[in-house]
């Protein structure tokens, strides 16, 4: 429906399985870039298949619950894929985002939006803020 009504689709995703600044700082700023942003969220099972057996922490109805309820996230849907590839192609948005530990070859989907005409845009890090070093940390 957002598309049939030519407004700006932005979409991003990740585990954001413990939310800190620089999930906040990249969110807000890829929904500045259009008029509807949506997180692919990876699944629990996911996750675990990317992180390793102690992840998440937080379980994926309570990652979405938090991301939804940021007024500047119009749309979060989880995805047990490997890769969002396929959520991608199924919203076509016009943006997709990501942090800048990613370079443009190796973003999934990145080949499909170029293709509809769409922009990837990287999102510079925020420096020392991760899941991994907040999880480190309490170690």
């Amino acid at each position: 429906k957002w598309k049939e009504h030519s407004l700006k689709l932005v979409f991003t995703n990740g585990c954001f399985d413990i939310l800190h600044r620089g999930h906040f700082t990249n969110l807000i700023k890829s929904s500045m870039l259009g008029d509807k942003l949506i997180i692919g969220l990876n699944s629990d099972a996911s996750v675990q298949k990317l992180k390793g057996i102690t992840r998440p922490i937080n379980k994926q109805l309570d990652r979405a619950f938090m991301l939804a309820s940021l007024n500047f996230v119009d749309a979060v849907i989880i995805f047990s894929d490997a890769t969002p590839l396929n959520l991608i192609k199924a919203i076509k948005p016009n943006i997709l985002t990501k942090g800048g530990d990613y370079d443009k070859e190796s973003i999934i989907g990145a080949k499909e939006v170029l293709e509809k005409g769409g922009e990837i845009i990287i999102m510079p890090l925020v420096a020392n803020y991760s899941t991994t070093n907040i999880i480190n940390k309490i170690k």
